[in-house]
């Protein structure tokens, strides 16, 4: 048992996962004078697995698996995720402790020369692992091709300035967080490119038992952004949750109610199957699965599976 005065955070080895579990750590430190915030790095089998795409290795929770073991053993007391790789179905004894303020949910498009989508020559190359991001740049411009791409942003991102690929989409919240926004960046306007489940959001994952760490914890729920992902994380397990769904959606919290929109993207980019709704943010799962099974009578299963 940790003493009282200690918290030990479990997190990924990459740049982003240690600088999102160091901005909880310092928050808590200062909202908490005494309290000493240490950090446990954990590799996970999507760091260990980077020749394959995400989408064609089996099973879910690629990057959790591990740091959710550490939690389940005592090792770590709290677990900093990002939300959209944070599997719907958690082991029993874990639980979403908190999920902070979200950052911005946009993506962006990286290239060497500030192109917007629309003015990348014909054919261009445009690396991205991702099959939501994939479908919806198909829908946009069909002529790209689009090839799978892997590593951290700054891997991501070398690969394109070397011309390997003409672009690549990066999250605009992982940005921020490193501090990596730049003049060549472009960002994607959402009618264009919806996120991903809990895009933008930080969970952070506790025992259920460890009543300590789950007191820190909810300190930083920021109720409106909970609200509004667990809608999108709703429609995400309705329809079978994992990275292999052209699944993209947003919610927000407006005066009381949420506002969801949600799509379903056949791989080719067309046909396009979208969603929405509203409710009161106590309703916000409700929604999800009203919101899914709106997609589900517009055919969302045959695309999933065709994407499968």
């Amino acid at each position: 048992m940790n003493r009282d005065d200690t918290l030990i955070f479990g997190s990924r080895g990459s740049k982003l996962a240690l600088a999102q579990t160091r901005l909880v750590m310092t928050e808590l430190e200062t909202l908490f004078p005494g309290l000493k915030c240490e950090l446990k790095i954990i590799k996970t089998l999507g760091d260990r697995i980077l020749d394959q795409p995400l989408a064609k290795i089996e099973g879910k929770g690629l990057f959790v698996k591990e740091i959710e073991k550490a939690l389940l053993n005592g090792e770590i007391d709290i677990a900093v995720h990002s939300l959209k790789d944070l599997p719907t179905e958690q082991p029993e004894d874990l639980m979403i402790a908190a999920v902070p303020r979200r950052a911005d949910v946009r993506d962006v498009l990286y290239s060497p020369h500030h192109v917007a989508l629309q003015d990348l020559p014909p054919g261009a190359r445009v690396g991205t692992s991702s099959l939501r991001r994939s479908a919806q740049l198909k829908r946009l411009r069909p002529d790209l091709q689009i090839c799978d791409i892997r590593g951290n942003v700054d891997t991501r991102m070398r690969k394109v300035d070397s011309g390997e690929y003409a672009a690549t989409l990066l999250a605009a919240a992982g940005l921020v967080r490193l501090d990596m926004l730049n003049s060549r960046m472009v960002f994607l306007p959402l009618s264009d490119m919806l996120p991903a489940p809990g895009q933008g959001a930080l969970a952070l994952e506790v025992h259920r038992e460890n009543k300590r760490a789950l007191r820190y914890a909810r300190v930083l729920n920021h109720e409106p952004t909970a609200s509004a992902v667990l809608a999108e994380r709703k429609v995400l397990s309705a329809l079978g949750g994992g990275c292999a769904i052209p699944l993209a959606t947003y919610a927000e919290v407006v005066g009381g109610n949420v506002h969801l929109k949600a799509r379903v993207i056949h791989p080719d980019g067309a046909p396009v199957l979208f969603a929405e709704g509203y409710a009161p943010s106590d309703q916000a799962e409700m929604l999800g699965q009203h919101t899914a099974d709106d997609l589900m009578a517009q055919g969302a299963l045959d695309i999933i599976q065709i994407a499968s």
